[in-house]
C-alpha cells in the first residue's frame, strides 16, 4: 500500500494530472505534452487535489459569538438562597422592630409619666425581672402586672415606688431608667434593622441586576420591606 494515498503501490503512478487548477497549487509541473502534473503527496489517486474544506462562515463565527455572549451575560443566580435570606432577615427585622418601638417613642417624648410600685422581682443583675403596678399622673389610667425595666440596684424590694413612664395604657412595660439608658433600648435595634436591610439587598441580588433602572427599583424594594415593617410596629406602639 502506498503510505500517502492508501492505494496499491503498483496502481498509482508517481505523477498524475491535476483535474482542477487553483492558485494554491504551487508544486505543479508542466510536461512537454502540455498537461499539468503535481506531486503525488498533493493529490488523490484519481488526480483530485488534496485540500481541506474551509469551515462555513456561520460555524467559524459561532464560537467567537458564543464566547462574547457568555462574557456579556452572566448566568442567573439561584433564587433559593435569596428567598431564604429574605424570609429570615424579615423575621429578624420584625422582632427588633417590635422590641424597639416602645423605647423609641419614650425616648422622643411620647410617653405617659407616672409611678410604678414594685410587686416582685426575680433574678439579679442582667437577669433581673420585675413586675409592678403603674399609675399615671393625674389618675389617667392604672396598669396592673406590667413589666418594669431599669430598676436601680437596691430598689427592687416589693412595695418600692419608682418614677416611670409608659407608652400608653395598652403598653405592657414600664420604664424606670433615665438618662442615656432610654436610648440604649432602641438604638441597637435600629442598627440591626439597617443591617437586615443591607443583607436583603445583598443576598437577593438586587445590586447585580442588569441595567441601572432595574437595580434602582430592586434596591428600593429591598430597603422598603424592613422600613414598612418598622413603621407598622411603630404605629402599633403609638
Amino acid at each position: 500500500m502506498e503510505p500517502t494515498t492508501g492505494a496499491p503501490v503498483d496502481a498509482v503512478p508517481r505523477r498524475v494530472p491535476v483535474r482542477q487548477l487553483s492558485r494554491w497549487h504551487r508544486g505543479a509541473r508542466r510536461i512537454d505534452d502540455g498537461a499539468v502534473w503535481a506531486p503525488i503527496e498533493q493529490v488523490h489517486w484519481d488526480g483530485t487535489p488534496v485540500r481541506e474544506d474551509p469551515a462555513p462562515e456561520r460555524d467559524r463565527g459561532s464560537g467567537v459569538a458564543w464566547r462574547r455572549a457568555g462574557a456579556r451575560t452572566a448566568p442567573p443566580p439561584d433564587p433559593l438562597p435569596g428567598l431564604a435570606a429574605l424570609v429570615l432577615l424579615s423575621l429578624v427585622t420584625a422582632f427588633f422592630a417590635w422590641v424597639s418601638a416602645g423605647p423609641f417613642w419614650l425616648a422622643v417624648g411620647h410617653a405617659r409619666v407616672g409611678t410604678v410600685v414594685i410587686d416582685k422581682c426575680t433574678g439579679g443583675e442582667l437577669t433581673q425581672r420585675c413586675r409592678g403596678i403603674f399609675m399615671a399622673d393625674g389618675g389617667r389610667f392604672l396598669a396592673h402586672g406590667v413589666r418594669v425595666t431599669g430598676v436601680p440596684a437596691g430598689k427592687n424590694a416589693p412595695g418600692t415606688a419608682l418614677p416611670a413612664r409608659m407608652a400608653g395604657p395598652d403598653g405592657g412595660t414600664a420604664y424606670a431608667d433615665t438618662g442615656m439608658g432610654r436610648h440604649l433600648r432602641w438604638v441597637p435595634g435600629l442598627l440591626v434593622i439597617l443591617a437586615c436591610a443591607a443583607g436583603i439587598t445583598r443576598w437577593t441580588g438586587s445590586t447585580r441586576l442588569a441595567g441601572r433602572r432595574n437595580r434602582r427599583w430592586a434596591v428600593s424594594a429591598a430597603i422598603a420591606g424592613p422600613a414598612l415593617i418598622t413603621l407598622g410596629f411603630l404605629a402599633a406602639a403609638w
